[in-house]
């Protein structure tokens, strides 16, 4: 059975509806964090765990040619 998931920014709570942007500036500052360090972020990708290593974030970050 698949669940079906809410947008938290349509929440009646202005608390709940806001932490969907603060969750984004979070995880911004993680990826910041990891590059500044030359260290990989952990995060699910399709439902798998995976590791992301700073250059690929790095890669990731600059705009395409």
């Amino acid at each position: 059975m698949k669940s079906i998931v809410k947008d938290i920014r349509n929440s009646p709570d202005p608390d709940i509806a806001g932490s969907y942007y603060a969750m984004r500036r979070a995880g911004q500052a993680a990826i910041d964090l990891a590059i500044q360090t030359n260290t990989a972020i952990v995060t699910m990708v399709d439902g798998k765990i995976v590791q992301i290593p700073a250059s690929e974030l790095i890669k990731k970050r600059q705009p395409s040619v």
